[in-house]
Order: structure tokens, then sequence, then C-alpha cells
């Protein structure tokens, strides 16, 4: 079966197939956890990846990330899923440089399309000056595909998804809007070739912009959504973060997408857990609420940083773009205005 479509094999595809992320933290919370000195960041503030000290100065920076497919070429899914994996070292403001593959392939495809998700996963993983050096494979009804990566940063150097401050600017690097396009594009509806070369973008440049700036806090934005990654960061930091939602960008066709119910399932999951937790005015149309809760995948960095630093970092990253600014805690972690 050279010729099937990929994503008519799966029912969920992308970043849209994490776990609810209630049922995640319901299963995860209360486990027991053996401590380590050397262990500076686990999964206890939902961080994007882990930080070991080394030691030497040094801190080993840990992810791993897969995922169905949500493109049909084999080549095209690679690269989106080594791009977005490897995405969780930069969030941290890591230099990513090795990678183990995690790949569930079905029985019924020709193995040419296994090698073809691989080629493509090369190719973006040595744009990024990562090797891929080994890897696990099962057979598996549906075909699912993404890395192990592993990075490195200096102590002083790395981030984390909390430290933000009252004064912030919150910058996000890429628009939004990829879920409802994939969906919409999988009904037939609309072209979706601007989320798909997003996707396959690396946050690569993101990240290095911020060189010599200084960022008090950074995650980037996948599957939990806009609004569930910005309410991780700003609980984790004992602040609230103020968006607003003329200030967010979204791909060309995403608002028409939400507006005649192109809506990928984790949205609903993603608001059934914030509901709570952020504040949106019930002015806010629904389909705008769509947009806000929506997945995306392989999405940008959400860098929090002194405005002098995000006016400079404007000036360095073109696309990037400021979404909100960071107040004292008040009722919720994040409003929307």
């Amino acid at each position: 079966m050279e010729g099937v479509r990929l994503t008519s094999l799966v029912r969920s595809s992308g970043c849209n197939a994490k776990l609810p992320p209630g049922d995640l933290h319901r299963a995860l919370d209360d486990l027991p956890q053996r401590r380590s000195e050397a262990l500076i960041e686990g999964f206890e503030s939902s961080d994007d990846a882990l930080v070991y000290d080394l030691g030497d100065g040094r801190v080993l920076i840990e992810t791993v990330d897969f995922f169905p497919p949500m493109v049909d070429d084999p080549e095209v899914f690679g690269e989106i899923a080594a791009a977005n994996a490897i995405s969780d070292i930069y969030a941290m403001g890591g230099e990513p440089k090795i990678a183990m593959s995690l790949m569930c392939f079905p029985s019924c495809l020709d193995i040419s399309v296994m090698r073809r998700i691989m080629e493509g996963a090369i190719r973006k993983t040595e744009e990024a000056g990562v090797v891929i050096a080994g890897g696990h494979t099962l057979s598996d009804r549906d075909p699912k595909f993404g890395l192990a990566v592993t990075g490195f940063a200096a102590k002083d150097k790395v981030w984390s998804n909390k430290g933000a401050l009252p004064g912030d600017v919150a910058v996000l690097t890429k628009r939004l809007g990829v879920g409802l396009l994939m969906t919409a594009h999988k009904a037939g509806e609309t072209e979706a070739e601007e989320a798909i070369s997003q996707m396959r973008l690396l946050n690569r440049r993101a990240k290095e912009a911020a060189e010599g700036l200084e960022v008090h806090a950074a995650t980037d934005v996948t599957g939990f959504s806009l609004m569930g990654h910005s309410y991780e960061a700003a609980s984790a930091s004992g602040v609230t973060l103020r968006i607003a939602f003329d200030s967010l960008r979204f791909l060309p066709g995403a608002e028409d997408a939400a507006r005649f119910g192109f809506v990928p399932e984790g949205r609903y999951t993603n608001e059934d857990y914030l509901s709570d937790k952020v504040h949106i005015p019930d002015s806010l149309p629904l389909h705008q609420r769509d947009m806000l809760f929506s997945p995306e995948t392989s999405g940008g960095l959400l860098i929090f940083m002194p405005a002098l630093d995000a006016k400079e970092y404007l000036e360095r990253c073109p696309g990037a773009y400021a979404i909100g600014e960071v107040l004292e805690k008040r009722d919720k972690c994040v409003e929307v205005i």
C-alpha cells in the first residue's frame, strides 16, 4: 500500500493526539518521585524538557515527542515530527545535538513509506545540527513518528517556563491556527500550504535571536493550545498573563475554519481543563474561543522578557509579535481582553 493516504489511517493527528491535560494530571500528579539534586527541571511545572546538571557548568536537556501524521506525504511528516520534537530543546534555551527515533508502523504500508519518513526527519535534523543515532520501531495499526532529543546549555543560560515577572512582555514567534486549518484540510475544505510550511520551520532562529537578551521564561505552543501553554507558564511563575486577542496573528483561513466548525477534538478537552483557570470575556464569539483553545503542532516559542529586550527581539526575529503583558498574580492565571 504505497499510495495510501497516511491521514486516512489515524483518527487524531499531530499534537491534537495528546492525552487531555486533565487526564494527564490525574494520572501523574500523585505518583511517587525519586528526587535527585542534579535534576533541575522535571515534570512538576509541566516544563518542555528535563534539565540535568552535569556538574561542570553545563546542563543536559532531554525531551521526547511523537504523534500520528497530519499530512499524507511521508517525508513532510518526518520533517514536521522532527521539527516539533526538537522545538522543546530550543524552548529551554538549549542547543540540540543527538536524537533517537520512535516509529510505530502498520504492516499494511510498504516499507518504503518508513524510509521516506526517516529521510524527511534526517533532512530536518541535519538542518538543526542534530544526529539521529538510533531508535526503536514497533508494528502498530496506527502510524506514529517522533524523536527523543538531547541538547545542552550553559547552566546559567537555561530557560524554564517559570520565572516570568510583572512588567514582562510575552512574545510569540509563529502564527496560530494550524490545528483548525489541518482539520479543514483533512475534510477537503481548504488548502494548507502555509500551515504545513510553518510546521516544518525550526524554532532555531527564534531561539538564537534571543542571545544576549534577558529571557525570564519560555515555552512553546503545541497541543495544549495558546491558552494551555500560557496558563502553564503563568501558573509556574506565580503571575497573570494578560493577552490582547486583537494582537494575535492567525494563519490565513484559520478564522474561517473555526467559524465553519472545523475544530479539532483537542480544543474541547483543552477548555474543559482550563475553564476555571483562565478568563475569557463572554463577549468573545464562540469561533474565537475555538481559536484560543485549538491545539497547535510545531508551534512557535512563547518568550517572556523585559519590555526593552522584547523590543530588540522583535527587530531581530521577523514574524515574532507581542501578544500581551505580565501582571501581578490576579484571580486567573491568564486573562484575555
